[in-house]
């Protein structure tokens, strides 16, 4: 999973208020050469669109993100997510994703949420609110005391085409999430020829890092 992040370095983070827009969604990215994707539980969607671009596409590394309880963690692992994600580090939730077989990248923002994901066996961490935590600067901060551990974050949380080379220059970051070449409006509008060409752009930009 890591290898294959580490190659495109930019994760959409995808909310889908209708599983109908699933598979033409995810087509549009891998039109733009993206083979990556996370899918939120943040709407009853998630699961229905989960299990549809995953019997569609096999190829996408399908994740499901925002899993906050460990009944969502079982049914994104039913649904062929591949990885999961949440804002926060729950030692429940991550002990629901190794009983189901579910790889997982607990959120973290300060040192003690680091050293508690480190003793859990995690090392792929989602760093969020990325930009109101303090962006770039603050990952270089923590990079200092932990990039020696082998630990690698994916910051989310204000991220944009503008300011995703600021991250992704730092060593310790895998990748991006980030939501604009996916925006809802977009998705609403089926506007997939769009959303391919943003992430065109953005896959040239985070190549060109």
């Amino acid at each position: 999973m890591l290898d294959r992040i580490l190659a495109k370095r930019i994760i959409p983070v995808v909310v889908l208020d209708q599983a109908s827009d699933a598979e033409p969604l995810a087509e549009a990215l891998l039109d733009a050469g993206l083979d990556i994707m996370e899918v939120t539980f943040r709407t009853a969607a998630a699961a229905e669109s989960i299990t549809r671009i995953a019997k569609a596409f096999p190829e996408i590394l399908l994740g499901a993100g925002t899993l906050l309880e460990p009944d969502q963690v079982a049914r994104a692992r039913d649904a062929g997510a591949i990885f999961g994600l949440a804002p926060g580090l729950n030692p429940e939730i991550l002990a629901k994703a190794k009983q189901v077989g579910l790889q997982f990248s607990p959120g973290v923002m300060t040192p003690s949420d680091i050293e508690q994901a480190l003793s859990l066996g995690c090392d792929l961490l989602k760093f969020f609110p990325a930009g109101a935590a303090g962006g770039p600067n603050m990952l270089k901060a923590l990079a200092g005391p932990y990039a020696h551990t082998g630990v690698k974050f994916v910051p989310t949380g204000g991220i944009s085409a503008k300011n995703l080379g600021d991250y992704l220059a730092l060593p310790v970051v895998a990748a991006i999430g980030g939501s604009w070449m996916v925006d809802k409006k977009l998705v609403a509008d089926a506007n997939w020829t769009e959303i391919t060409r943003l992430t065109k752009e953005a896959l040239a930009a985070a190549a060109a890092v």
